[in-house]
């Protein structure tokens, strides 16, 4: 596959403070970003506070690099009454050529939609 799947949730750079000594970005790091951009989306859809409740069928395919852009791409996958599943991919552009983009990570994360009191809520139709 050569193009990603889903919409663009977010786009940032790998920087040196996320990566250990050898210049590759840590993998929490890269799973953090995908939380946020799963969130992004699954709020959106939502429409109000999600939580993140699981994280499933995760891969690491290639090294993000310190000056890699990450791009993170969501797809909603399934909606169900309180939550949504979301299918993530993660490229990178590397530094000094940004026409090559690698999918570097994948995984499914899931999340819960909540009340103002933290209580799960239904997610509402579209």
């Amino acid at each position: 596959m050569t193009e990603p799947k889903g919409e663009l949730a977010i786009r940032t750079l790998a920087m040196p403070a996320d990566a250990n000594p050898a210049g590759d970005i840590f993998g929490g790091w890269v799973i953090s970003q995908m939380d946020i951009a799963g969130g992004i989306t699954a709020a959106a859809r939502a429409h109000g506070r999600v939580a993140t409740i699981a994280v499933t069928g995760f891969t690491f395919h290639k090294p993000v690099k310190v000056g890699d852009v990450v791009c993170c791409y969501a797809d909603i996958q399934k909606i169900g009454t309180t939550s949504i599943t979301i299918g993530i991919e993660t490229w990178a552009l590397h530094s000094g050529d940004s026409n090559t983009r690698i999918k570097v990570t994948e995984g499914v994360f899931t999340f819960v939609a909540l009340d103002k009191n933290g209580n799960k809520r239904p997610v509402p139709p579209e």
